[in-house]
């Protein structure tokens, strides 16, 4: 039989980090109070009108041109209709036939078979980036059998990123994401924090044979972990396989991702297409913007945006600080892939380099042995490591200097008689007693002895008080 191949596609929405909303000027914030943060405009009150947010024109900019695409000077936004009880207007302002970014790329790595010395670098392509208000929230109460409304989310700006269905697997699907991730959390155009819903992730999966067209496809929505992600698209794709196989049909339906079960589960058929009857939004002109070329002479900069001015503020992007530390470090790439992966890692180790005498070959193996290691034990993030990097450092230079052994440092041994002791300094210090390395090394006695006269002291004194012991092993 011939192989199956997958297709996976993704629709990203990442929420624009921005004081107000795309179209009022209401907060964003996270949990704040139900319905608190609810203007007129954002529950659809009948004469008022939308406003555009210059922030978020600025941040879909800046997101374009990180991810390689070409950036339309005139884009139009659209209303597209569908009835829920969290969006009250009845419709989404989005952008469906002139978004204000298209024909971008974004560039990830993944390792090989899970082995980390072998990686591979691909490039999924960016169909466009859009602009788009998010709809509100509809908590439901099963205790009442009611569902209720909260319209502060209504409004936020997003910023939809359709990736074409270049990725094969989950793990591609993942990969992608944190890549993406990594440059809107760096650029600042989006926290993109899964947890809080600032960045939601549909993935659109079908299987087909070679040589064949694609597949009847399946939406997986709101998908809000990169874990969940590539178990969500891998089910899919295995569940696809194993109903062609069985003579079964695959239906063009939406699906949900059930983490507990590690299962797809049905939402809602796609057979009959929706009709969104998307219209021009009546109420908001074409959005223009500019490059050094075609500002007009004696603009005001503060009424335009620049295209150019933004590109020259972009700043270093994850591919490139990647670039920077195997240079500037001598360390492996694909180190520099897990220091960039774990929010703060990359700081807390140039921190450390540059408190300690170690070469930083080294260092880096305490970094993602010792300290990565012990934080995800804990399920800690690095801002809460109990050990800050004055204090790793300040161990690494015991160690440089020979004051201690690194079986001392790390295991808990001593270099007198080979004796183990329970006591370790890296453990001490995850405790969080404020005591340095140096206080905990002279405390538990394990500095290095450096007097040969006080070893053969120690020595001699240790044979004399084992005589017999001594004869035994003698005569063998």
């Amino acid at each position: 039989l011939a192989p199956w191949i997958p297709v996976v596609g993704l629709e990203i929405h990442a929420q624009i980090s921005s004081n107000s909303k795309l179209f009022s000027g209401s907060q964003v914030q996270f949990a704040a109070p139900p319905n608190s943060l609810v203007s007129f405009f954002d529950a659809s009150l009948p004469g008022t009108l939308p406003v555009l947010n210059r922030r978020c024109v600025e941040a879909a900019v800046m997101t374009g041109l990180a991810l390689n695409c070409s950036i339309n000077k005139k884009s139009l936004f659209d209303r597209k209709h569908y009835f829920y009880a969290d969006l009250p207007a009845g419709y989404q302002i989005t952008q469906q036939r002139v978004p204000i970014a298209v024909n971008g790329s974004l560039s990830y790595s993944l390792y090989i078979d899970n082995k980390m010395s072998q990686m591979v670098t691909k490039t999924v392509r960016i169909k466009q980036i859009q602009l788009e208000q998010d709809s509100g929230k509809s908590l439901h109460d099963d205790t009442r059998s009611q569902t209720l409304v909260d319209l502060n989310r209504a409004g936020v700006g997003l910023m939809e990123v359709v990736m074409e269905p270049d990725m094969c697997c989950g793990e591609e699907a993942a990969a992608a994401v944190r890549e993406l991730q990594l440059i809107l959390q760096t650029l600042g155009s989006s926290q993109a924090v899964m947890a809080e819903g600032q960045l939601r992730v549909d993935a659109n999966v079908s299987v087909h044979h070679p040589g064949e067209p694609y597949g009847v496809r399946t939406e997986v929505k709101n998908i809000n972990s990169i874990r969940f992600l590539a178990k969500a698209v891998d089910y899919e794709i295995q569940r696809q396989i194993e109903e062609l196989e069985n003579e079964g049909t695959i239906l063009n339906e939406t699906r949900a991702f059930d983490s507990k079960l590690g299962c797809t589960v049905p939402m809602r058929d796609k057979e009959a297409k929706q009709d969104y009857r998307f219209m021009p939004e009546p109420n908001l002109p074409p959005l223009i913007l500019y490059d050094a070329k075609s500002l007009p002479a004696n603009m005001n900069h503060q009424q335009v945006i620049n295209i150019d001015w933004i590109h020259e503020r972009l700043p270093d992007l994850p591919s490139v600080k990647r670039e920077k530390l195997v240079e500037q470090y001598g360390i492996l790439p694909e180190h520099s892939f897990t220091l960039l992966n774990e929010d703060g890692l990359a700081e807390f180790f140039e921190s450390v380099v540059k408190q300690t005498q170690m070469k930083p070959k080294k260092v880096i193996g305490w970094i993602l042995k010792d300290l990565l290691s012990y934080l995800k034990q804990h399920s800690l993030t690095v801002k809460e490591s109990p050990v800050s990097s004055f204090l790793l450092a300040d161990l690494l230079n015991l160690l440089e200097r020979n004051k201690i052994s690194s079986t001392a440092a790390k295991q808990g041994t001593t270099d007198l008689c080979c004796f183990y002791c329970d006591f370790q300094v890296l453990v001490e210090l995850w405790k969080g007693e404020g005591k340095t390395p140096l206080e905990i090394v002279k405390e538990q006695e394990l500095e290095l002895l450096q007097d040969e006269k006080e070893l053969e002291q120690i020595c001699q004194a240790v044979i004399d008080g084992q005589e017999n012991e001594v004869i035994i092993m003698v005569l063998g």
